[in-house]
């Protein structure tokens, strides 16, 4: 069965994209935890990911640790939060979020929703970044 996040990355339901590659892509959260969570997902569907190609997870914490970089500069937090649980979404997902404590990185501080413009503005400001810091990958 398709992952909601497949229809995501097909377009089939909207995402707001940062980063885009052959075999990843990074898109805000709509249940943010902070301004400027976003989701590192590959586009193969993986359920769990110590079940995945040792070469994909390398490249999506590389990813990860990027898309870091970018928040780091774009919001300047103390720290970059990263969560993988899997729960959620049958479809590996890293969650990477940016922080200034402990306590922001808990999934009972994730909004119910979020308002189109706050998503876009978030996205834009990493999108920003990566530009700065020479990336190819910024999805517009």
């Amino acid at each position: 069965m398709t992952t909601i996040f497949s229809r995501i990355i097909a377009g089939d339901i909207p995402g707001t994209f940062v980063w885009r590659d052959e075999r990843c892509v990074a898109f805000m959260s709509i249940n943010p935890m902070a301004h400027g969570h976003t989701l590192v997902v590959p586009i193969d569907e993986v359920d769990h990911w110590v079940d995945g190609d040792p070469e994909l997870i390398a490249h999506l914490f590389e990813v990860t640790r990027v898309i870091g970089v970018a928040q780091r500069d774009a919001f300047g937090c103390e720290r970059v939060g990263v969560i993988v649980a899997g729960y959620e979404v049958p479809h590996v997902h890293v969650h990477v979020i940016p922080t200034d404590s402990m306590s922001q990185l808990s999934f009972a501080n994730a909004a119910a929703s979020v308002e189109r413009e706050a998503l876009e503005a978030a996205a834009t400001s990493i999108r920003d970044a990566l530009r700065r810091i020479g990336r190819p990958e910024v999805s517009d």
